[in-house]
């Protein structure tokens, strides 16, 4: 696997806040921030494809079950997740625009210094005329790597991560 300087930069705040953090049992790896008109389908493969490779995601679409309240539901995932990652689409960047749930998520997200950006069908430039501090955060892009290759590295990020946070294995430490 091939990580850019930029990918490794964009990413090393996300591995000092889950090595700050820990590992508790009842944390799920990522959260994962849509736009609700992907949900069925980029943010959809994205999930599956972490979920693969035994990456915890928590997902609207499968953690909100028929009759809770959605922002409380939300608001448990955000809690209970140790980092963000936010899929940036056309449709996230019209919510966050227009102050949709999606904007609440990810203001949380930016706040804790957590967050994991996936650019998709968009870009940076789109990005920043949205949302300039979002857009400042270097991440992953699908017009550079296709969305499994996108997952395959966030998985072995979140696996290293987890090793650091629990002290199993030396991560090529002395």
């Amino acid at each position: 696997m091939h990580y850019t300087a930029e990918q490794v930069k964009a990413l090393a705040p996300y591995r000092r806040a889950v090595e700050l953090r820990g590992r508790q049992s009842d944390l799920r790896d990522l959260f994962l921030c849509h736009a609700w008109d992907d949900r069925r389908g980029a943010a959809t493969e994205l999930h599956d494809l972490l979920d693969a490779k035994n990456v915890s995601v928590w997902f609207s679409e499968k953690d909100v079950l028929l009759g809770q309240p959605f922002m409380r539901e939300i608001d448990r995932g955000l809690a209970k997740s140790r980092a963000g990652l936010v899929l940036i689409t056309p449709a996230l960047l019209e919510r966050v625009d227009n102050r949709g749930v999606s904007d609440k998520e990810l203001s949380e997200l930016l706040a804790r210094d957590q967050l994991i950006p996936v650019v998709h069908r968009t870009t940076y430039d789109e990005v920043r005329k949205v949302s300039p501090l979002l857009g400042s955060r270097n991440g992953l892009d699908t017009a550079e790597d296709s969305m499994e290759v996108i997952a395959t590295k966030i998985a072995e990020l979140v696996a290293i991560n987890n090793e650091l946070a629990t002290g199993d294995g030396d991560c090529g430490r002395p």
